[in-house]
């Protein structure tokens, strides 16, 4: 087995550790937090979890799609690039993605609810459930330079619409992840920086619509938790598109 081949082995066993284990300490958290009567002795509460059109639920099915594709660009970059700094972000960002993933899924399974609602449109969510000041996406329409918010993908109402593969704002296109495939070195170490800048501000906008209409507790925080670290890794990646003559896109 070749060193490269090691590596990817052992990065992938990893990731799939740490899905494993995110699932089953989630559902014990999860359980935790929506029941009451937690004093010793207490009577156990009826748990009554979250409808399969709620804004929990539908946080928790479209994050987990979004943080699949970081997953992707991030292993993507470490095959493309040498540059250590580059490959140890992106490594970070894969498992730390990976593990949040497994938590959501983890939750929706806790639930008894579907990982896909067919025919419901995504972050359908963040507008059926009060949020009607980010109905205008005011987190995401403020991203004037994000690739994905021009005027050939946005909806009537002036939202984002689904295109060549990109099911919510921030989301890397098809075209742009077969150009991540392609490129080498610095090149790929910048378009990376650029796509994963885009796909956090689409994150931190769904995560602050969850922080404010989630209900369960523990995916608030989930929630508020993703907001605050990928805020820092936007200004990281700022810095380093900087060290090489880029900018955000």
């Amino acid at each position: 087995m070749t060193a490269v081949r090691r590596t990817q082995w052992a990065a992938g066993s990893i990731v799939a550790l740490a899905l494993l284990f995110a699932g089953a300490a989630t559902v014990a958290a999860a359980r935790d937090d929506t029941a009451d009567g937690k004093q010793s002795g207490a009577a156990p509460a009826v748990v009554r979890s979250p409808t399969a059109d709620s804004a929990d639920a539908g946080f928790a099915r479209d994050m987990a799609v979004h943080h699949q594709q970081a997953v992707e660009m991030s292993f993507l970059v470490r095959d493309r690039t040498q540059n250590e700094e580059v490959r140890r972000f992106a490594y970070d960002i894969a498992n730390t993605q990976a593990n949040q993933r497994g938590m959501l899924l983890g939750w929706l399974d806790l639930w008894e609810l579907p990982k896909v609602v067919p025919g419901q449109e995504p972050m359908a969510w963040m507008t059926a459930h009060g949020g009607h000041d980010m109905a205008g996406m005011d987190d995401m329409a403020g991203m004037d330079d994000m690739a994905g918010m021009d005027d050939t993908t946005a909806g009537p109402g002036g939202g984002f619409t689904a295109h060549d593969g990109a099911l919510m704002p921030g989301m890397a296109t098809r075209t742009e992840l077969d150009r991540l495939r392609k490129a080498d070195g610095k090149q790929a170490e910048i378009l990376y920086l650029q796509l994963m800048t885009d796909h956090h501000k689409g994150g931190v906008a769904m995560a602050r619509g969850c922080a404010q209409l989630c209900t369960v507790d523990v995916e608030r925080r989930l929630a508020q938790g993703m907001v605050d670290a990928q805020q820092s890794e936007l200004d990281a990646m700022a810095q380093m598109l900087a060290t090489r003559g880029a900018g955000p896109r």
